[in-house]
């Protein structure tokens, strides 16, 4: 299996542009899977750059409805017209940062080869998706910013429009956006249908803060690495992780906690 991070919030390689957002790239022996687009069509530049043939991708997957993960689909399905685009229906809705709105473009759902998805799919032997994560055991504390629009009121946003891939091959891996439902959550809702846990994890894990933490959240960061070091897993996280957060897990998880970058490749 190979991984290649076609956008994520740090540098890499030079050869790439980087920005928020996150696009990642895995070839298997069966697919080339595209799980999300990043903020803009920089993410398709970079993939040129990289040796990345997005015309060949035969499946691409949108993890959650904000902006930053998907802006870059228009520009893939003009250059990849046959490759279904997994959406949750939830993806759809309107998400705000604020008072800012971070959804995804409506026009999205027009686009030919849209499959959208209510509930977990099995896609086929290889690949399936899951949804439905309503744990909260250490929830990020950065979603408090963050709101759907809901009978015409802003609400918290539960993250119902969150969905995760996971490839099954010689090693199991599991693929997520920004984990907005906590990490721990995501692997719990895993076990459960799966019977047992991924190889390895890769993810944003949505701990970033442009404030300091509090005592209280830096607490619950360690609390996440620890259990997450109980599980003998490996990790890939970044994108919305935020460095100050590896920077407290990273003596918990060890050689277990790998940061990604922009251009990086992965080989599994």
């Amino acid at each position: 299996m190979k991984i290649i991070i076609l956008m994520e919030d740090t540098c890499g390689n030079p050869l790439c542009e980087y920005e928020h957002g996150l696009s990642i790239y895995v070839e298997t022996g069966k697919h080339k899977i595209l799980m999300d687009a990043g903020a803009s069509g920089k993410t398709l530049s970079n993939a040129e750059k990289l040796g990345v043939e997005l015309e060949g991708v035969d499946t691409a997957v949108l993890s959650h409805g904000h902006y930053d993960h998907s802006g870059g689909l228009a520009a893939f399905r003009q250059l990849n017209k046959t490759a279904p685009v997994y959406v949750l229906k939830s993806a759809f809705g309107d998400y705000f940062h604020g008072e800012r709105y971070i959804g995804i473009d409506k026009k999205i759902a027009q686009f030919p080869g849209i499959e959208i998805v209510e509930s977990n799919r099995e896609i086929d032997g290889e690949l399936s998706l899951f949804t439905g994560i309503t744990g909260r055991r250490h929830w990020p504390q950065s979603n408090l910013l963050l709101s759907e629009m809901a009978e015409g009121k802003l609400r918290q946003d539960a993250f119902h429009h969150e969905q995760c891939l996971v490839i099954r091959g010689e090693k199991t891996l599991l693929l997520s956006g920004c984990a907005h439902n906590g990490i721990l959550n995501i692997l719990d809702k895993y076990q459960e249908l799966y019977d047992g846990l991924p190889d390895i994890v890769l993810s944003g894990f949505h701990m970033m803060k442009k404030t300091d933490y509090t005592e209280q959240e830096r607490e619950a960061i360690r609390q996440t690495a620890e259990e997450l070091a109980a599980s003998n897993l490996l990790f890939y996280t970044g994108h919305c992780t935020g460095q100050a957060a590896v920077d407290i897990m990273k003596p918990i998880l060890g050689d277990r906690l790998i940061p990604i970058h922009c251009g990086m490749e992965i080989l599994i």
